[in-house]
């Protein structure tokens, strides 16, 4: 960026969207108005293997979370990245999505 510019953030709507969805699984599944992830993945016409790396978004840091829906989440936060396995401890998301706290 030249020099004095500042970055606007940009929301990443495939980001957002996934977000949703496993927010949205999770509460289906919790519910038990599915009992199995292969009974709902079924229903939403999606492979469970898929299903399963989308619902690990539900165990994001909240600082993470909240980075994607600002759209202060980085160009290197994509999709492909939170579907990767990332750790569990918060302090290790941060490092390893390079999200800074706040």
């Amino acid at each position: 960026m030249p020099e004095g510019a500042t970055h606007s953030p940009r929301t990443d709507n495939t980001l957002v969207k996934a977000l949703a969805r496993a927010f949205r699984w999770k509460r289906m599944l919790e519910s038990g108005e599915y009992a199995t992830i292969a009974e709902l993945g079924e229903r939403e016409g999606i492979a469970p293997s898929y299903m399963t790396r989308v619902l690990r978004l539900t165990l994001l840091a909240p600082d993470i979370i909240e980075a994607i829906l600002d759209g202060k989440q980085g160009p290197e936060l994509t999709l492909r990245k939170v579907l990767e396995p990332f750790p569990l401890e918060r302090s290790r998301q941060e490092a390893h999505f390079s999200i800074a706290r706040r």
